[in-house]
């Protein structure tokens, strides 16, 4: 059995305590919380043993992590506008690296932490961690369905993806400065990308509109987004597609709108956002993300399909359950193997770098009024 991984967690704001330790400390034979990076702890044990009881050496500085010989895998959950000078600085230490989305600001900066990376022989891994929400799992079911089976969607013509909220007022943090890669396409827009072009692949062409609506704040922090990803005929797809991707501030519903999706022979239509990142707030333990309850939809939010019937008039309704639970802990299992092990990634560094090269001309194209070519 191999040693457990020496880990560090840098941040131990929302991403820190929410997305990474949590997981950490639920999976002792891949991971060893060794240390944290905490500049202002308030207590002596910090947030971390606040939080969940649970001791781990704190690091005020990022130079005191970059020396301490015995970590080796350095977990970026940290500003945005710090993910590639961290995420440089680890990497250059020796320390295999995850980053929180958004990965960087630029595409020249995620290409070249991922040259370093190769030259290095180290992991890299983005953190794309919404492949594992448990609606995605059941949308990739859907679309999975032969076009023989009666709750098919047959050819697809349209993909709407949506991360809306509802929200009048600044959230008075980091979030709200006019820094790199700021903004609601950077934050939430880099999971609906990522999603898409997991299902679809990288599309021809790009139109964007990015603003911020509420006119409160940095007029360069945006706060609602619609990005069309544009896909022509070809022979494997009959007809022309869009992948509609948006994230709008002002949306009063509850349950807000997830998904979409339209096709020749049905639709699919899903409300309410995957419950992982509620219960990961309020967790009582790290062995909670083990127990049958966590990621698990409940029924009222399961997606619902539309199909054409067998005379092509009268339409048939049926619920398609979310069978299968959130389950992040993949994702750190997989980052697990990789180091150890040498297996491949799930979330490749190239992939995380599209979805950076896709924001940035989204933001081309919103700023220019113009649809832009996706080389």
């Amino acid at each position: 059995m191999s040693k457990p991984i020496n880990t560090c967690v840098l941040g131990v704001g929302l991403a820190g305590l929410t997305f990474h330790v949590p997981f950490i400390l639920a999976l002792p034979q891949i991971f060893t919380l060794h240390s944290v990076l905490e500049r202002n702890p308030q207590t002596a044990g910090g947030k971390v043993h606040d939080r969940f009881g649970v001791s781990a050496k704190i690091h005020r500085t990022l130079e005191q992590v970059l020396q301490d010989s015995e970590i080796e895998l350095v977990i970026i959950g940290t500003p945005n506008q710090t993910h590639y000078d961290f995420a440089k600085a680890a990497l250059e230490a020796g320390k295999h690296v995850l980053v929180d989305k958004p990965v960087t600001a630029t595409v020249e900066q995620a290409k070249e932490l991922g040259t370093l990376a190769r030259l290095k022989g180290l992991v890299l891994y983005g953190f794309q961690n919404r492949r594992w929400d448990s609606d995605f799992l059941a949308l990739k079911r859907v679309l999975a369905l032969p076009e023989t089976s009666p709750q098919s969607l047959g050819a697809l013509v349209e993909f709407e993806s949506h991360f809306d909220r509802y929200r009048k007022v600044l959230k008075g943090t980091w979030k709200d400065d006019p820094l790199p890669a700021a903004g609601q396409t950077y934050d939430l827009g880099s999971h609906l990308i990522d999603q898409a072009l997991t299902l679809f692949g990288r599309p021809e062409r790009l139109t964007a509109f990015i603003q911020n609506i509420r006119g409160i704040g940095s007029p360069e922090v945006d706060d609602c987004f619609t990005i069309h990803f544009h896909y022509s005929r070809g022979p494997a797809r009959p007809y022309p597609f869009t992948a509609i991707l948006r994230g709008h501030i002002l949306s009063i519903r509850s349950s807000q709108l997830r998904y979409i999706v339209r096709g020749t022979q049905g639709t699919y239509v899903k409300y309410g956002v995957d419950i992982q990142e509620e219960q990961l707030k309020v967790i009582p333990s790290p062995g909670a993300v083990r127990e049958d309850a966590y990621g698990k939809e409940p029924e009222s939010i399961w997606g619902t399909l539309e199909n054409i019937a067998d005379d092509g008039v009268s339409v048939k309704s049926s619920i398609w359950p979310s069978e299968d639970a959130g389950q992040y802990i993949e994702l750190f299992k997989n980052l697990g193997a990789a180091i150890r092990h040498k297996a491949e990634l799930a979330v490749k560094w190239e992939e995380a770098t599209a979805v950076i090269e896709m924001i940035e001309l989204a933001h081309k194209s919103a700023r220019e009024g113009v649809t832009v070519r996706v080389p």
